[in-house]
């Protein structure tokens, strides 16, 4: 059975955390099938991890779906919740029709968006129309021109900045929060203060739930390691290794073994291609097949 927005809210009603990891595609959507995670998250991020590019701002609303199809063929029990990109909502009708395709063709069962006073009543205005929002306040990649790459609520105004956010997004129907890049005992008090949960991304264990990056908690890359992320694998050495030894044993001809391919009788391949000249055309009357 899929995980639901009412199960997400009983479990922080009785004090059980839960969680959230980013799928990209059908073979990560599986994995996750079979994990304890409770929900995906399609997220931009796949502008950076998969395709790329140095920030989630070029992530199309076509990439999304794309991405999101995907992910829904593959997982059916976890909630799937797809990130609306950059530039699809900044006008209420556009977000509506960004979050209704999201939702149509893409499968989800939630959307998210970023932004808390400011897009309140875009949240508003989704719910009404009955699609779930999970909103996204703090650190918000899609402004990292405008904010910088860096912890957000630190200080007495912008934590209030924060906290207001918070409150906004959750009188404007938001059925969850995530708070990215926030202090943790400021995300520890406005967890406290809401009666929506909270998704944390490097704002500490006071949140209700947590959600990570795919590429980051597996350790696909070795170049870079958040520091909000924590590395429970390291797949990607694993996985060089396994390519390696794929090379050698290729080389060295013990790969692809007789256990590896199908086989037929010596003599009947040579009875086969009996008569078969250098063209490829068969002598004589009889066809080969």
């Amino acid at each position: 059975m899929r995980t639901t927005i009412e199960r997400i809210r009983a479990m922080r009603d009785a004090g059980e955390r839960f969680t959230m990891v980013t799928a990209y595609d059908y073979t990560s959507a599986r994995l996750v099938e079979r994990s304890a995670v409770d929900t995906i998250l399609v997220g931009d991020s796949v502008g950076m991890v998969v395709q790329g590019h140095d920030s989630t701002l070029p992530v199309t609303l076509d990439d999304m779906i794309y991405h999101t199809r995907m992910v829904a063929r593959g997982a059916s029990r976890p909630m799937i919740v797809a990130d609306l990109p950059f530039g699809t909502y900044a006008i209420e009708d556009d977000a509506v029709r960004a979050a209704t395709r999201l939702m149509a063709e893409g499968g989800c069962q939630s959307v998210k968006l970023e932004g808390g006073v400011a897009q309140a009543s875009t949240i508003r205005r989704l719910v009404e129309i009955g699609i779930p929002v999970l909103a996204h306040i703090g650190f918000t990649p899609q402004s990292v021109h405008a904010l910088g790459l860096r912890v957000q609520g630190r200080g007495r105004d912008q934590a209030r900045r924060v906290l207001r956010d918070a409150l906004a997004v959750q009188a404007a129907g938001a059925w969850g929060v995530v708070l990215e890049l926030v202090p943790a005992e400021l995300a520890a008090a406005i967890t406290a203060r809401l009666d929506i949960p909270t998704v944390g991304i490097g704002a500490g264990a006071g949140c209700d739930g947590q959600v990570q990056v795919w590429h980051d908690l597996l350790g696909l890359y070795d170049d870079f390691v958040p520091r909000h992320a924590r590395r429970f694998r390291s797949l990607g050495g694993e996985t060089v290794a396994a390519l390696d030894e794929y090379a050698a044993a290729v080389r060295d001809g013990s790969f692809p073994a007789a256990s590896n391919a199908s086989s037929w009788d010596a003599a009947e391949v040579a009875a086969a291609l009996d008569g078969v000249d250098d063209l490829g055309e068969v002598d004589g009357s009889e066809g080969f097949g």
